[in-house]
């Protein structure tokens, strides 16, 4: 008893220190706009930060199965659920300020159809939604075997939000190429562990 009890102590500790350093994005965000130093448009730099993040964790959590087949280690799963949905409480806050700051809450759809980048990270958004909601354990066992196939759809996400970020570039597109490069290799490695299909959403494999 004593033995299991000390197992899962480092998991908690190690829990608690994810749980901190995601929300060290926000809490840069809140001490920015507190000092005064996000520049001279802060709507913007609140709503590029908080898509930022969003992207961040999507790749985090994409690193999640690689660390687990290079360290043999399968601790790094149980990390996994956490990483998701903070991605996903950072794309929330990152539409919201989005429709605050930058697009305004009238006219949406012309406004919406008339911007491609805009399109792409609404869809990336959108696939995020059933997989924050079906995240749980009860989920898990209510879904079955199609619980995984349905998860798949974060590879999408993920791909869509880089279009999203790389169309709205504007000159210097340097860091997208990185997290572009970042995200293929992560994207080949699925694929040569585990065979192409296994990035299909919704597929059974």
């Amino acid at each position: 008893m004593a033995s299991a009890a000390n197992n899962r102590f480092p998991y908690a500790w190690a829990k608690v220190v994810t749980f901190i350093l995601c929300l060290m994005p926000l809490g840069v965000i809140v001490w920015g706009l507190g000092v005064g130093d996000l520049g001279p448009d802060p709507g913007q730099a609140i709503t590029e930060a908080l898509g930022l993040a969003t992207f961040q964790l999507l790749l985090i959590t994409l690193l999640i199965t690689p660390l687990r087949k290079v360290t043999g280690w399968a601790g790094w799963i149980r990390f996994r659920r956490m990483l998701g949905l903070y991605a996903f409480f950072y794309g929330v806050l990152h539409v919201l300020a989005f429709l605050q700051f930058i697009l305004g809450w009238t006219d949406l759809w012309a406004t919406f159809t008339k911007r491609p980048y805009i399109i792409a990270g609404a869809m990336a958004f959108v696939l995020m939604v059933p997989l924050a909601l079906t995240s749980t354990k009860r989920m898990m066992k209510k879904l079955g075997r199609g619980w995984k196939p349905l998860h798949r759809l974060i590879y999408c996400s993920a791909v869509l939000a880089w279009v999203h970020f790389l169309w709205q570039a504007r000159s210097d597109i340097t860091e997208m190429v990185v997290y572009g490069v970042l995200l293929a290799g992560l994207l080949g490695l699925r694929a040569y562990w585990f065979g192409v299909s296994s990035l299909v959403p919704l597929k059974k494999v």
